[in-house]
């Protein structure tokens, strides 16, 4: 395993915006909950601003949260976002540097999570930087997702304009920022009864907002839960998602399945990430059940090699009772990435030469291979099966010297 790239790949990219996100959120908890300041910044730094840093720094972390949801998906604005968030992540965790008092606690050095979170925000910056040429997707939204934005924000901004010019018709609204509380609260049915409308025309105008802005909500609810519907489903019919395809690299793909291939997964199981590509639907749908990577498709199409990160591969194993499907998946694998380590296995004889010309690297025949130990150990050659059982096992320290 290329341990650079495990420290600076593409999980690095959503791990550490992960850690980043949730020390900023407890960092901002932390200071919001003080009561009194005290430390190297308390005195430097008033208690309005380091509260203020303490609510955008929960703000920052909730944020950062829904960049990493964009970075799995390997969107470019994700990328944008969490670049200009993370130096705010760290400045904020300066600002928040000092000991606080906290009822019922006392007092805790808010610095045991600031400093963590000035680092990781540093760290991760070189990070991102690094790997950004992953990250190339636009936003494809599809019609629906647009016209619910559409309307939520269309909804919210009548509310608040309306609101706002009908402000002396309302209790407890005078500002912009009121009425776009009284907006936020009425068309999330949460009401909290504290701006209420006071004449005929305000009460017609609420009741508008409540309409509108409920069913902007639900459909930015729905275009939402739409994508997380869609996942269950691919997962039910045994097929990764693209977040989760995207973040492969240094792995094996595996193209397509048979008798052989099952001692190679039990193999691979533990010691690598790797992707199992099959055509078969019932196939995929229990390797799915038993955690295994899988995509449904045909493994000679360049389509579903592409989506299980081919480019990224560290090898690619055709080990099925096929070998006519074994070298036409070769033949793929070796035009898409030429760099790639290509294994096969072949069930016939003579078609070892015919995979090796297909672009296979290795060419191993596992009935030449038995058939040799068998007929060596008949003509009393010893260590035969030794050797068969180190084969088997070859993280078993007592062969390690066969």
């Amino acid at each position: 395993m290329d341990r650079p790239r495990d420290w600076f790949g593409a999980r690095a990219t959503i791990v550490l915006p992960v850690l980043v996100a949730v020390l900023s959120f407890v960092t901002g908890v932390v200071n919001i909950s003080a009561v009194s300041i005290s430390g190297p910044l308390g005195d430097l730094i008033p208690r309005s601003i380091q509260r203020t840093a303490g609510f955008t720094g929960a703000l920052t972390g909730f944020t950062l949260l829904v960049s990493v949801v964009g970075l799995r998906r390997r969107l470019r604005i994700a990328w944008y976002a969490t670049v200009v968030l993370l130096p705010v992540a760290a400045v904020q965790g300066l600002v928040q540097n000092s000991a606080v008092s906290i009822p019922f606690v006392g007092s805790v050095p808010s610095s045991a999570v600031s400093i963590p979170l000035v680092a990781l925000s540093l760290l991760s910056l070189p990070t991102m930087l690094l790997n950004r040429r992953r990250f190339d997707r636009p936003i494809d939204l599809s019609t629906a997702q647009l016209a619910a934005g559409a309307a939520l924000l269309g909804s919210l901004m009548y509310g608040t304009a309306g609101s706002y010019a009908l402000r002396d018709e309302f209790d407890n609204l005078s500002t912009a920022t009121d009425a776009f509380y009284y907006t936020l609260v009425t068309a999330s049915t949460v009401g909290y009864g504290d701006v209420t409308p006071q004449s005929q025309q305000a009460k017609l105008f609420g009741m508008s907002v409540v309409v509108l802005g409920t069913a902007s909500f639900a459909i930015a609810l729905g275009s939402l839960l739409g994508p997380a519907i869609e996942k269950r489903l691919s997962e039910a019919l045994g097929n990764m998602t693209d977040a989760q395809l995207d973040l492969l690299e240094n792995h094996v793909l595996v193209l397509g399945h048979g008798d052989l291939t099952e001692p190679i997964i039990e193999e691979l199981t533990g010691e690598i990430d790797f992707v199992v590509i099959t055509p078969d639907t019932e196939t995929a749908t229990r390797l799915q059940q038993q955690d295994i990577a899988v995509l449904t498709a045909d493994p000679s199409d360049e389509e579903p090699m592409q989506r299980a990160g081919i480019e990224d591969a560290a090898a690619v194993v055709a080990a099925t009772n096929d070998d006519a499907q074994d070298a036409l998946a070769i033949l793929t694998a070796q035009t898409l990435n030429p760099a790639v380590n290509i294994v096969a296995a072949a069930t016939d004889r003579e078609n070892i030469e015919k995979l090796r010309r297909a672009g296979a690297d290795t060419v191993i025949s596992p009935a030449v291979l038995g058939g040799h130990l068998i007929v060596q150990s008949a003509l009393g050659r010893e260590g035969m099966e030794n050797i068969a059982d180190h084969l088997l096992d070859v993280n078993d320290e007592d062969d390690a010297d066969i």
